[in-house]
């Protein structure tokens, strides 16, 4: 039996200018890194054997504030692009409230929620999950399965993606999933690979293992 503790990075820049990001590398913002710390924080109790982050700054430097918060900053971090945000196209760098308006409420929710219908030259949440899913079940889940503590620091779709799979969440109730920045929350996996409850507030780990 081991933990899996899921992180989305703290606010990016883009986030504070509610602006679709992707895969633009841009950096925290003040308080993404105040999140980013404060995610350490509730970490600092919890055994973590290793972090993977995606190749991305805003997750990279999350994970590394956080491990320096919790006093682990000698935990390996491994980074992987499989692990990066969905790529939303020719949408990356606009404002959304922009978008809304020159598409429709309508056109704007199914371009950034929905399950399989990627934004113009850009990848739908199915299509992050084909490479999100992979990844997990080949670097991530053998090292769970070892009983080892893994904390994946990522973004908010290709931690969506992820969570789908883990939650068996169908296409709608995905839509309805959302996951806030600089919160880490975890799941308890078996050592056949099954998740046996996941666990939302950190301070309920003790009990839950």
């Amino acid at each position: 039996m081991a933990l899996l503790l899921l992180l989305r990075h703290g606010e990016s820049v883009w986030n504070k200018e509610n602006r679709f990001t992707g895969w633009v590398d841009v950096d925290l913002s003040e308080r993404g890194v105040e999140e980013a710390r404060r995610a350490g924080e509730m970490l600092r109790t919890i055994p973590i054997d290793i972090v993977f982050t995606s190749a991305l700054r805003r997750a990279i430097r999350t994970a590394e504030l956080a491990l320096e918060s919790a006093a682990k900053p000698t935990i390996p971090i491994i980074k992987s692009a499989a692990l990066n945000e969905r790529h939303y196209g020719d949408l990356q760098g606009l404002n959304k409230d922009e978008v809304a308006r020159r598409y429709g409420e309508q056109q704007f929710k199914l371009w950034r929620r929905s399950y399989d219908i990627p934004p113009p030259n850009g990848e739908s949440l199915k299509m992050t999950q084909e490479r999100v899913l992979p990844y997990y079940e080949t670097e991530i889940l053998p090292l769970l399965q070892q009983g080892k503590n893994v904390l994946v620091v990522a973004h908010g779709n290709s931690l969506r993606a992820l969570v789908m799979a883990l939650e068996h969440l169908s296409p709608s109730q995905i839509v309805e999933t959302n996951i806030p920045t600089g919160v880490p929350f975890a799941y308890v996996v078996e050592a056949d690979g099954t998740v046996r409850e996941k666990i939302e507030r950190l301070d309920q780990v003790a009990s839950a293992r």
